[in-house]
């Protein structure tokens, strides 16, 4: 007997085998089959959809969930606003804080205030609190000098200003957050997510580095899932910072690991461990993504996040302990380092199914295309991120680079797998915004930026669904509406591959369903 019969819908199954159907039946929160292979087979239960359209869950193959959730649970500032309203703001949020506490303050972006704050304007509001203001991209911070005066010799900053490996020191000052504080970020940012018709996502980076909360952090979401409250399934992507030099036997080749060994494919269907996070450089936004060529207007062409020699060291460890890989590289200088390393590292300890990734793969030149292909490697987009910043990224690319930026239909015209995600919470992280965006190029402005790059609404639904399970390793189970796998789906009013594409943003969800059951997608509680 089946738990629940579907019908009454349009089901866009993802599944080439059987791409359409009307009809679904689901048992034990798995898809039995479809159409004519239900119909004879009784069920508890019979939900009429009323006609609406039936896809995948979406699945985000990029997002920091606590971080998402923390942020939108601390203060925050309004740039536009102006500096006087940003430090009135951190000033009120310093004297509600504990004495001797941090203060986190979210929402920061220097680029409309026209110039970074500073230390010394942070100690005129402070009240004695350590304030530690976090910049939207999470690759650079502002300090005060509480902070400044506990970081160690030798790191770097300009007026309280810090960026990359800065950032870290500052992270690794902070440390940690509760576990009760990160559950309750953890449920917030995944509510909002299934709000959003997203089922599963990779958690892009825990254990140490630049978004680290906690040294214990992967027992937050244990506990979210021990007691139910991880909306949604979760894979934990551990930063390369978190492994350790082992001393394994000569001959398995681990160079490096984490405590007890543990690796990709760790865990089970709400939880598990997934790729190893590795960073390369920084971002767009704070200006520090590494680049080949100057950023337009700028003497400095940003900053890798290491050397490039510890960094090919440590893809290559992570590559021959068995590790599938996922490379933060956003400017085409990274990627020129992370390909490098990847390609280094097939050369020295071949193995197959490794499924390495890219992260981000913002600027890419037209020669990486070829090597991304060669070395089969995915490229894990942030399509959202030209929406809401993209007028900003085009014009510190120049003409020429414009075109280059977050590329779909270059990936897929050779060959590479191309995966949708968010890198929530650095922009809204909504998949059909970002889907319209990936058929439209168009910023929120109403700018094209690199035209060419347009992909089809198949397309662009392939990379939310079948290219994002893929990429983390879930096509088994997840990202198509097939037989055995997970009934994980997003009911739409609409069919985005028949509205205007300037509608599909605005398409009305109407249900989210995770193992079978539908969700809650009111949203996270205020």
């Amino acid at each position: 007997m089946l738990d629940t019969r579907l019908v009454n819908a349009h089901f866009v199954t993802m599944d080439p085998q059987r791409p359409t159907a009307s009809r679904l039946g689901i048992w034990q929160g798995r898809v039995v089959g479809l159409d004519e292979e239900v119909d004879s087979l009784p069920a508890r239960e019979e939900i009429d959809l009323d006609g609406a359209t039936v896809l995948p869950g979406f699945i985000d193959a990029h997002v920091h969930l606590a971080w998402a959730g923390l942020s939108a649970r601390s203060p925050r500032i309004d740039p536009a606003a102006g500096i006087a309203d940003a430090l009135t703001r951190i000033g009120a949020a310093a004297r509600e804080t504990a004495a001797g506490e941090w203060v986190d303050i979210s929402g920061y972006d220097q680029r409309p205030l026209g110039r970074h704050l500073t230390a010394a304007e942070l100690d005129t509001v402070s009240a004695g609190r350590k304030v530690f203001v976090v910049h939207d991209s999470g690759h650079a911070c502002v300090v005060n000098s509480a902070v400044l005066d506990l970081l160690p010799d030798g790191v770097d900053h300009e007026n309280g200003v810090l960026a990359e490996s800065g950032m870290a020191a500052v992270r690794e000052l902070r440390q940690p957050y509760s576990v009760a504080e990160l559950v309750d970020a953890i449920e917030h940012a995944g509510r909002t997510c299934v709000a959003e018709g997203i089922t599963a996502c990779a958690e892009a980076g825990i254990g140490g580095g630049l978004i680290s909360h906690s040294p214990v952090e992967v027992a937050a979401y244990q506990r979210a899932a021990d007691s139910g409250r991880l909306p949604l399934r979760v894979q934990l992507m551990v930063v390369g910072d978190a492994l350790r030099r082992a001393s394994a036997h000569p001959a398995d080749g681990i160079a490096r690991a984490l405590d007890l060994g543990l690796r990709t494919g760790f865990g089970g269907d709400r939880l598990g461990i997934g790729a190893l996070k590795i960073f390369t450089d920084g971002g767009m936004m704070p200006r520090t993504a590494a680049l080949t060529e100057p950023y337009v207007g700028l003497d400095h062409n940003g900053e890798l996040y290491a050397d490039p020699q510890a960094l090919t060291e440590l893809i290559v460890d992570g590559h021959q302990a068995g590790w599938q890989l996922a490379v933060h590289a956003i400017g085409d200088r990274a990627v020129d380092v992370a390909l490098d390393a990847l390609e280094r590292a097939r050369r020295e300890y071949p193995r197959t199914g490794t499924r390495h990734r890219i992260e981000h793969a913002g600027l890419v030149r037209p020669d990486q295309l070829r090597r991304f292909a060669e070395l089969e490697v995915t490229a894990v987009v942030q399509p959202n991120f030209l929406w809401f910043l993209g007028d900003d990224y085009a014009a510190i690319m120049g003409e020429q680079r414009a075109p280059w930026l977050y590329r779909g239909r270059g990936f897929l015209e050779h060959g590479v797998a191309l995966a949708g995600s968010s890198d929530r919470p650095v922009t809204p992280g909504a998949p059909l915004r970002a889907i319209q965006f990936m058929v439209e190029r168009s910023t929120s402005s109403g700018r094209t930026v690199g035209g060419d790059e347009a992909i089809s609404v198949e397309q662009a639904l392939h990379a939310y669904t079948l290219g994002a399970a893929r990429a983390c390793r879930w096509e088994d189970v997840l990202g198509s509406i097939s037989p055995g796998k997970h009934a994980d789906l997003v009911v739409l009013r609409d069919d985005p591959r028949s509205v205007e594409p300037a509608r599909i943003a605005e398409i009305e969800l109407l249900a989210t369903m995770i193992a079978g059951v539908f969700a809650d997608t009111a949203g996270p509680a205020d």
